[in-house]
């Protein structure tokens, strides 16, 4: 992993060559953090997903944001400012969800068949996509699957593929595109013939009578916030406990070998008084820099696209970049491989300056120029303030897309305005995308991209100051 290894070697060094004397013992607790460190950003994902499946979850009876284990839930509203389960959420989607516990059942997961951008993503608990399936995927003809966990022995129907999970947790998210709020009834319509059901429903044909879960208030929290403010002992046997029923990859192997020396991995026990003396100071320390540690870590997947960038392959399937993986958990969790969707995002103008709020901005769109994206793809720019959620406005308008009504310049270009006030020529009040008073950022969503965008023929425009 490409981590704080160098940090802890600089560190150690300059005390060298400065004349400070260093001990066995420093030395020895510098590679010790090392060591927690690994420990960290490889469970993080797992730890996140498990928290946000607490939440999700913590519900009597299923809503539009929360259902019991195994239980299939519907949003039914295009998320706003209010929606903070999950960072740099789309609004371009309405969302049907389920954590699934495998360990003591199989789940029948049907998909209909749609003429409209509507796929299905099943990741495990560590939050690799295991399959995309609907119409957002590479075989719209494979709709049927039984869901089966690692220990999973049964006999499976003719009609049904079966889909092995490695993990136990499996977190099914569903995206339907909507053309907006007279559009919604038709997204209902395709939500409503999503299916999901134990297997002895499917075989005998009785009807599942989804039961009741629990509702429990410690789990009614934010889930980022939440594990980034657990305790190292808290955290860790947290993880320690997943690990068991979520068994860590073979190829994780002589990472969990590492890390089980400091007694992380598989239903070991975590002691914290192997952090030392100044243990709170040193984890805070540890989470405060995570963020830019991560985002070091991963510059080789980092692509630039004039001013914007984006993380492309492996994203969701990231195999054994543990860093990567966990700065996208923090990110922007349940990502989707670029085959499915990238995401570039800028917080910065033409001239490379931080975007501020009392400014105001335009995106320049030359005719035919908008992002290209193959059949049933769309795309849309959302703006999020610094803590990745979005901005609250009075018009509760969080992105412009491609649905969206906007006025076009007379030679066919595009002029789209980010502001905190709205335009002063009342003809381009559909091209306002309301921005923040201070930081903010972008994302550019482009599902089913065409092959221009991934191989780079195709830039997105910079973004200038308005004048």
């Amino acid at each position: 992993m490409k981590k704080i290894t160098k940090l802890l070697g600089l560190i150690l060094a300059i005390m060298f060559t400065s004349g400070c004397t260093v001990s066995n013992n420093e030395v020895k607790e510098s590679s010790q953090w090392e060591t927690i460190y690994d420990a960290y950003v490889y469970a993080f994902p797992l730890v996140l997903v498990n928290a946000t499946m607490e939440k999700m979850t913590n519900t009597v009876e299923a809503t539009t944001t929360q259902a019991p284990v195994n239980q299939l839930f519907h949003s039914r509203n295009l998320a706003n400012a209010s929606a903070k389960d999950v960072v740099t959420i789309n609004t371009d989607t309405l969302y049907s969800q389920a954590f699934l516990d495998l360990s003591d059942t199989a789940m029948v997961f049907i998909m209909p068949k749609t003429d409209r951008f509507c796929s299905g993503e099943l990741m495990d608990a560590y939050t690799n996509a295991v399959k995309i399936t609907g119409s957002g995927s590479d075989n719209p003809d494979q709709t049927a699957f039984l869901i089966t966990g690692p220990d999973y022995s049964g006999e499976i129907p003719e009609a049904l593929t079966q889909l092995a999970m490695p993990t136990n947790i499996t977190w099914i998210l569903c995206r339907v595109l909507s053309y907006g709020q007279a559009d919604l009834e038709n997204v209902y319509a395709i939500q409503n013939n999503i299916q999901l059901l134990p297997l002895e429903n499917y075989l005998s044909g009785q009807a599942d009578v989804p039961a009741k879960g629990t509702y429990d208030e410690s789990n009614n929290f934010i889930p980022i916030e939440h594990v980034l403010q657990m305790t190292p002992a808290a955290f860790f046997n947290t993880a320690n406990q997943l690990m068991v029923t979520n068994p860590p990859a073979s190829a994780d192997q002589p990472l969990i070998e590492k890390i089980s020396t400091v007694g992380v991995g598989p239903g070991l026990a975590f002691d914290d008084t192997i952090l030392g003396e100044a243990k709170e100071d040193d984890w805070s320390k540890m989470i405060d820099v995570l963020p830019t540690t991560l985002f070091s870590a991963s510059q080789d997947f980092l692509i630039q696209m004039n001013n914007w960038r984006f993380f492309g392959e492996p994203v969701a399937e990231f195999a054994t970049e543990y860093d990567y993986r966990a700065l996208i958990a923090l990110n922007g969790l349940a990502a989707n491989p670029v085959s499915v969707a990238i995401y570039p995002n800028t917080n910065s103008d033409s001239s490379g300056q931080t975007f501020d709020g009392s400014n105001n901005y335009v995106i320049h769109f030359d005719k035919d120029q908008l992002p290209p994206t193959n059949e049933l793809g769309f795309w849309s720019i959302t703006a999020y303030d610094s803590d990745n959620f979005l901005i609250d406005n009075p018009l509760n308008r969080y992105s412009i897309n491609d649905r969206s009504a906007v006025v076009y310049n007379p030679d066919g270009s595009l002029d789209l305005l980010l502001q905190t006030e709205a335009p002063a020529d009342a003809a381009l009040a559909n091209n306002w995308l309301p921005i923040s008073a201070d930081n903010f950022h972008l994302y550019l969503r482009i599902y089913l991209p065409q092959e221009t965008v991934l191989e780079g023929s195709w830039q997105p425009p910079t973004i200038k100051k308005a004048e």
